[in-house]
């Protein structure tokens, strides 16, 4: 006689990754781009008139938080596409640029990017590179203390091309609260950026 009862399955369990697993390691990531980079940011604010919580959101953004392709090191796994650039700002050749270079996609095939010894060189370039352009000098007649202009203003300027750009860098300041540091250094004395030797493009 056959039996009646049901034959029992096997039920095998595959973890994978969880929504909350994946904003948690988001979250660690750019923390420690925050940690790492906000000291460099704060000099740049003194030295240079940009707030910090400007250029750590942009460095947050263009660089992915130092996980893109343009930003990190293939040696540490990080990204197959990666060249070591150290280019955390996305900034490109121009005419004036005399270092090395490396040619990536983007708005169009193979466009030609700055190359940097080390992330600190290309934070001192990304200030260099706003303070000495012309179209970016409007900026600097905003409060140091009002990242949303300086947001918009950065984006009207044409330094970016995603007309999302102002809201994308505003979410990353407000959700790390990266207004902190700029608070910190207008605490302190901030240098005017300087307004001539400025040059086109």
């Amino acid at each position: 006689k056959k039996s009646t009862t049901p034959a029992k399955k096997t039920v095998v369990y595959t973890k994978t990754p969880s929504a909350n697993g994946v904003a948690t390691k988001r979250l660690e990531v750019v923390n420690q781009y925050i940690e790492q980079y906000k000291g460099i940011a704060m000099s740049n604010m003194k030295n240079f008139g940009i707030p910090a919580s400007i250029i750590l959101a942009q460095g947050i953004l263009e660089s992915g938080a130092g996980k893109s392709s343009l930003a990190v090191n293939s040696s540490n796994g990080q990204s197959q596409l990666a060249r070591n650039e150290n280019n955390h700002f996305g900034i490109k050749c121009h005419n004036d640029w005399e270092g090395e270079v490396v040619h990536q996609d983007d708005d169009s095939e193979k466009e030609c990017f700055r190359k940097y010894e080390d992330p600190a060189g290309s934070y001192k370039d990304h200030s260099k590179f706003l303070t000495t352009k012309k179209r970016y000098a409007s900026l600097f007649s905003l409060s140091k203390g009002d990242y949303v202009a300086w947001a918009i203003g950065l984006r009207a300027a044409g330094y970016a091309t995603d007309p999302l750009y102002p809201e994308k860098l505003i979410a990353y300041i407000e959700r790390y609260d990266l207004h902190q540091y700029d608070s910190q250094v207008l605490g302190k004395s901030v240098v005017s950026a300087p307004v001539s030797n400025r040059v086109d493009n």
